[in-house]
This record gives structure tokens, sequence and C-alpha cells, in this order.
């Protein structure tokens, strides 16, 4: 375990969202920040980040490093201004908003690997699958990781080949978007792989009800409102609706969506200068990832330095993100792209194939660099590698 970086002042979730903003008016550019919580350590920190996730925690490990531990909280606020305010709450999960749901997990042949509560249930159907409908869903939402909802679907149809079960799987992938992917040169790759191995896609379809008790599931086609469409299973994967947290809804911080709103290249609030946003409760219009995260930290890094001396940043975020694909038990597609939807890749080579190497390095590097480089601060992403690796080419 890493030791600590900075204060964490803990308390439940529950309590963290009901006391988190309560927002006075601004003052000579600042935003004053008022709660009902007040169990900190002491009553002023240079530097206060409201949640402790990926983004909360690089941030907090960077800010540590220019003003010193001693002035760096994570988590809590207390009852007093507060000097700079970066925000990193991240996403909630709303599996509510489908009917039948989160009940429905109680019933066999349903999972989801996006909670700790039913990610288990999720290996459990598919060692109990004999054969029928294998449906994997995509929500009419922004999404953290928006690779995953098919990734445990290509991992399922390797475990079906595997264990002798393909011929008996229908597969399916209902997905509310109108593409595989958002970016077409990765989108082509996996068609391909869709196709070889021969499974099926249905576009602009959303799941709004879990009939557990029947192994039904309800889509409405987003191309034709009202109408809908009822799919048996015999194992059913549920990526739910996702959206920012509620206490983000509702506050001043926050655009219309309910996101933070910050500007895409600096990630500084678009009205108090003071405010911060970073990861996935920010309305950044690129993908929701760890690896975002990373390039985000070190934009957000230098963006904080040139403010807090009085100048104007430079430093721009492009948008880059990056999603491995899993596609098999060693297999893996590395997309990198920034906010066009043009790759953006690190290595000289065809990121959009299927490979071992990428595979490897998804499964032993990226663990390694998330826990003991990104979380202490001191990883921003690979733009240095990929300045080394196409040097000299065009």
């Amino acid at each position: 375990m890493m030791a600590p970086l900075v204060t964490v002042v803990s308390s439940p979730r529950a309590r963290l969202f009901a006391c988190f903003l309560r927002l006075g008016t601004q003052q000579t550019g600042s935003l004053q920040l008022h709660t009902g919580a007040s169990c900190a350590s002491k009553n002023y920190y240079e530097v206060l980040v409201l949640g402790g996730g990926s983004g909360g925690i690089t941030m907090a490990a960077r800010m540590k490093r220019k003003v010193g531990a001693e002035n760096v909280a994570i988590v809590e606020p207390s009852e007093i201004f507060y000097k700079y305010l970066i925000i990193a709450l991240g996403i909630q999960l709303d599996y509510e908003k489908i009917k039948g749901l989160p009940e429905g997990f109680a019933h066999p042949k349903i999972g989801s690997n996006y909670s700790v509560k039913t990610v288990e249930k999720t290996w459990k159907a598919l060692q109990d699958f004999k054969e029928g409908n294998a449906i994997f869903t995509f929500p009419n939402t922004p999404v953290k990781c928006a690779g995953a909802p098919q990734k445990i679907m290509y991992l399922s149809e390797a475990y079906f080949r595997k264990t002798g079960k393909r011929s008996k799987a229908n597969i399916i992938f209902n997905t509310a978007l109108g593409t595989i992917f958002g970016v077409k040169k990765y989108a082509d790759a996996l068609q391909e792989i869709i196709q070889e191995r021969n499974l099926t896609v249905n576009y602009k379809q959303n799941l709004i009800e879990v009939r557990a008790d029947k192994q039904e599931a309800v889509f409405e086609n987003l191309d034709k409102p009202g109408e809908t469409q009822v799919f048996s299973y015999e194992m059913l994967h549920v990526t739910p609706p996702m959206s920012s947290p509620d206490v983000l809804k509702t506050s001043p911080v926050a655009d219309a969506a309910g996101w933070v709103d910050v500007d895409k290249e600096t990630l500084q609030h678009k009205k108090y200068m003071n405010v911060f946003g970073i990861g996935d409760c920010t309305n950044l219009p690129t993908s929701k990832t760890a690896a975002a995260v990373a390039a985000q930290s070190g934009i957000l890094d230098r963006t904080i330095s040139l403010i807090m001396k009085n100048q104007i940043p430079k430093k721009k975020y492009d948008g880059y993100t990056s999603c491995p694909l899993v596609t098999g038990y060693n297999r893996v597609i590395l997309a990198e792209f920034d906010y066009k939807a043009q790759p953006l890749e690190t290595f000289p080579f065809d990121q959009s194939k299927e490979r071992l190497s990428m595979y490897l390095m998804k499964a032993d590097l990226m663990p390694f660099l998330y826990w003991n480089v990104m979380l202490r601060g001191y990883w921003g992403g690979p733009a240095f590698l990929r300045k080394l690796f196409h040097l000299g080419m065009s």
C-alpha cells in the first residue's frame, strides 16, 4: 500500500455528496465554497481535491509537490473558503433508470462488470450458459471506458469457444450508438472481427427494462420512438446508464447536462477561475478513461502552476484518450485518439491490428503504470514516447 500522499478526510460517500456543494457568491474572481461538513483536520488548505479516484489521487500527488503535503486535502471540504478547488468526482452508475434493476440482479443469468456487487454474476452466468441468446448492452448515455461493453462480449465469445459452447450461443450486442466505435480506423477493424466471429450487432437499441424472472430484456428503438422489442436471454450483461454525480447536477459549477463545465484545453472552469475539473465528471468531449485522466493531469498540473504565478496557461489538452480493446484471451487493439476522433497512436506501427504485444502491455505494464506511477503523480500520458518513437517520421 502506498504511503499517504496528503491529508485524506474520510467520510461515507453519501455524507460527502450531502455536504458537497452549497456555493456562495463569487468574490474578486474566486469561488466561495460553503458546506455543512466540519470534520477536516484543519480549516484551510491551499488545494482541495473533491474525489478520491484516479483523477483526484493523481492531482493530489502533483499538487503535493507544489505546495507541500500539509497544504493539500482530498475528499471532504470544510465550511470555509478554499484557494484552489479541483473537482474529480467521477461518474455515477444509474442502474435504477432501467426498469427491473437493480433488483433483477437477484436472479441468475444476469451480471454487470461495472459494479463490484455484480461482476461475479457475469462470470457465473458465463459458466452456467447452456444455449440461447447471450446479450450485451450499451446505454444511451456517456459511459466510462466505452470499449468495455464490447470487450466482455469478445471475451465471452472466446470462452464459449474454449468450452465447446460456441455453436449453441447466439451472441448479440445491442448498442444505443449508431456505430461500433467512434473512430473509423478502429471501427473498421472491429467490424472485421464481428463478421469473422459471427456476432450480431443491433444499433440504436437502448435497454429500458429487464424482466429477470422471465429472462427477458426490453429495448427501445431510438430511431423509432415508442417502438420496443423483447429479447429472451440465457445470459445478459448490462452496461448501466451513467451520469454525473447527483451532487453536481444542480450545482453552479455544472453545465446544463450536469457535468463540470471546464475549458476543453486548460481544464479550468469557464466561470470560476480558481476551480478546475478532471476526469469522468467533466464535460470534456472525449472518452472517459484512465488514459485520458493521465493526459489531463499533466495539462492541469501545468495550468495550475501558471495560474499560481499569475500567468496565462499555455499547454493545451488535445483530447488524448486510449481504449485498449481486448478482443480475445491474448489479443488487444490499442485505440488512441484525440478530440477530432483521429488516431493519435504512440507506437510506429498500425495499432488497429490485434496484437499479442499490446495484450501484454495491457495486462502487465498498464497496471504497474497506474498504481505505481500515475497515482503518484508522475505519469502524464505517453506523449513523450510518441515523439520519441515517431522521431524522424513524417
